[in-house]
């Protein structure tokens, strides 16, 4: 899934999509709906692979909030996401989200289901990354006992999360510690992020990020590095991504990036990939892109996918 290249935005933790459809308000009380329906026709870089239809996305999100006076709100999200079960996965539930919180000013906090600060984090610009989007994402980035903090302000944004350990749960992975900063200026995007994972039973890996977007008007070039300390084996995982995103068009934007990852006494991997996107004109929520990709793996051949995207 591509990300954005300019990291700070107005989160959607505690004010929901910002496409999402009001669907009722009344008194104080919001319920806001958005959906992302993206389905591809793919054939993945690899070594005589097929192709095949994948779902990347089909997500519907619920929104709820109450605004109970002296700048305070009461929010909660339940989002699904039922693309494992149209790809034919086994899995028992499609809930990718849920969560309440409290926001109080520029603050918000939340408790439940949801992504980690350190999800935030990069500036991929792939459909379907040839690599893992960035460190973060080869550790993990979201949690089912997530407590997170984000902080609002005039050109800073801030996000702290702690993941419970919870031994006693099924499923548990660990603890999580995240933290995620960004800024921005004169069209100039700095962001930092910080993860401590500690295993049940095994000691820490500590991951690091930084990474740069700078807005140059006729194209977005960007830049991110990460990477991950392993104290278990002593060994690191160093992952670095740069793209560009030009807008040929008023409609249409063309993306290519680089990716390189490599563990310590491993031979490094490096990636390519190049996309085009097109918005109709009368409704820019309606898309279709089309990208090529490959790694300089041995015996691979370069994969492809082309698709559609409908969301509100």
């Amino acid at each position: 899934m591509k990300k954005l290249l300019l990291a700070v935005a107005v989160s959607s933790v505690a004010v929901g999509s910002a496409s999402a459809a009001t669907v009722y308000e009344k008194e104080g009380f919001t319920y806001k709906l958005n959906g992302d329906f993206q389905i591809q026709l793919r054939k993945k870089i690899g070594d005589d692979t097929n192709e095949y239809v994948d779902f990347d996305d089909l997500e519907l999100k619920n929104y709820v909030s109450y605004d109970l006076g002296d700048n305070m709100k009461a929010f909660g999200r339940l989002d699904f996401d039922f693309k494992d079960h149209a790809n034919g996965k086994d899995v028992n539930e499609p809930i990718e989200e849920a969560y309440v919180g409290m926001q109080y000013g520029v603050a918000a906090l939340s408790i439940g289901k949801q992504n980690f600060a350190s999800d935030e984090f990069g500036i991929e610009e792939a459909y379907e990354a040839p690599l893992d989007e960035d460190q973060f994402d080869a550790v993990d980035t979201d949690g089912d006992d997530t407590i997170r903090l984000d902080v609002e302000l005039e050109n800073v944004y801030l996000v702290a999360s702690h993941e419970l350990e919870a031994e006693d749960k099924d499923g548990i992975t660990g603890e999580f510690f995240d933290l995620f900063a960004a800024t921005e200026f004169a069209g100039l995007t700095l962001a930092a992020a910080y993860q401590q994972h500690t295993p049940i039973g095994a000691d820490s890996l500590d991951t690091y990020g930084v990474s740069a977007a700078y807005d140059a008007g006729f194209a977005t070039l960007a830049a991110d590095y990460s990477v991950t300390d392993d104290s278990n084996t002593d060994l690191e995982t160093t992952l670095y991504n740069v793209a560009a995103v030009v807008g040929v068009a008023s409609t249409t934007d063309v993306a290519v990036g680089m990716q390189n990852q490599e563990t310590d006494g491993q031979e490094d991997v490096t990636a390519w990939y190049a996309n085009v996107t097109y918005k109709m004109p009368s409704a820019k929520n309606v898309s279709v892109f089309a990208e090529v990709a490959d790694t300089d793996e041995d015996n691979t051949d370069m994969g492809f996918l082309a698709g559609m995207r409908v969301k509100f």
